[in-house]
C-alpha cells in the first residue's frame, strides 16, 4: 500500500490521521531514516517504523496528534530502553516526527436563506468545504453559492439520506421552520458530526429537544448540539450572526477552552450545558 496514496484517500473521506516519520537515527535501531507509518482515526495503520514498544508508542501518541492537530516529536533511547526495539537489542537512537492529517472541513449547511449565504461567505473564508442543502431553487444555485463544495436541491428527507456525514463535520440548521429544524436535527445527532449548530431561542432548542426525547433519542445524543448556535456577541444582523457562528466553529475545531469554557478534551459536555438566551 502506497502511504500518500492512502493520505489522499483519507482527506478525501474527510477523515483525519497521523504521518510518523524517522527524522533522525543513531546507531542499530529496527527500521531505517525516513520509514513511515500513517495512523488513520479509527486506530488502523499503514506502513511501520519498526514495531516494538516505539511503535506502540508512537501510536498513542499519535492518537493525541490527531485530536489536538497539532504536530510532536518524540526520541527513543534504544539503549536506557532496550525493549522498545521488539526484543532484537539494537541499542541506537531515533527520532520520529508525528504530523497530523487534517481534510479539509466540511460544513453540511441547511438553509439558503440570509443567514445561510452569510455564513457560507465568512465559513468559506475560514477555509470550510460547504456543502449547501435547500429545496428551493430560488435561493441554493450557483449564483448565489459560487464556491459551494455541492448544491444539493431536493426534498430534505431524500437529501439527507444521500449524505455520508464524516466525523470531522459541521452541521449547521438554518431552515425556514421550526418542524424543519427538527426533522433535520432528528437526523443529525444520529451522524458522527464533530459539531452541529441550531439557530433558535432557548424556548425554541428545549422544546425541539423535548419532543425529540419524548421520541425516543436520548438525551445522550445531543452532546454535540450547539444550540442557540453562535458565541454569544450579542449579533443581530445576519452578518454578525455568521460571525458567531463560524467562531464557535472554530473554537470547536480548535477546541479552545477560552471560547467554550464548557469543552473538555476527553468528552463532550450534555445538551443543557450549552443552551443560553441569546441577546
Amino acid at each position: 500500500m502506497d502511504i500518500y496514496e492512502e493520505i489522499v484517500r483519507l482527506r478525501q473521506e474527510g477523515r483525519s490521521g497521523a504521518l510518523a516519520t524517522i527524522i533522525n537515527t543513531q546507531g542499530s535501531i529496527p527500521s531505517f531514516a525516513c520509514a513511515k507509518m500513517l495512523v488513520r482515526d479509527d486506530g488502523s495503520i499503514a506502513g511501520t517504523i519498526g514495531g516494538g514498544g516505539a511503535e506502540l508508542e508512537v501510536l498513542k501518541i499519535a492518537k493525541e496528534v490527531i485530536e489536538q492537530e497539532k504536530p510532536r516529536t518524540v526520541s527513543f533511547d534504544l539503549n536506557k530502553k532496550p525493549g522498545l526495539d521488539a526484543g532484537m537489542v539494537c541499542g541506537g537512537s531515533l527520532e520520529i516526527y508525528i504530523e497530523p492529517i487534517i481534510a479539509t472541513p466540511t460544513l453540511y449547511l441547511f438553509g439558503a436563506g440570509h443567514v445561510g449565504l452569510a455564513t457560507y461567505r465568512i465559513a468559506r473564508s475560514a477555509g470550510f468545504d460547504v456543502v449547501l442543502i435547500d429545496d428551493r431553487t430560488a435561493f441554493a444555485n450557483r449564483e448565489r453559492y459560487p464556491e459551494a463544495k455541492h448544491i444539493i436541491v431536493a426534498e430534505l428527507d431524500a437529501a439527507m439520506a444521500s449524505l455520508m456525514v464524516p466525523p470531522t463535520a459541521f452541521i449547521l440548521i438554518f431552515t425556514p421552520s421550526h418542524m424543519t429544524d427538527m426533522r433535520v436535527l432528528r437526523w443529525a445527532v444520529g451522524t458522527p458530526a464533530r459539531y452541529i449548530g441550531m439557530m433558535g431561542s432557548k424556548r425554541k432548542v428545549t422544546g425541539i429537544f423535548h419532543e425529540l426525547q419524548k421520541e425516543g433519542v436520548s438525551a445522550e445524543r445531543f452532546q454535540a448540539v450547539h444550540a442557540p448556535v453562535g458565541l454569544d456577541i450579542g449579533a443581530q444582523p445576519p452578518e454578525e450572526i455568521a460571525i458567531s457562528v463560524v467562531a464557535e466553529m472554530i473554537a470547536c475545531r480548535r477546541r479552545s477552552r477560552a471560547a467554550l469554557p464548557h469543552l473538555r478534551l476527553d468528552a463532550t459536555p450534555p445538551a443543557d450545558a450549552r443552551l443560553r438566551e441569546v441577546g
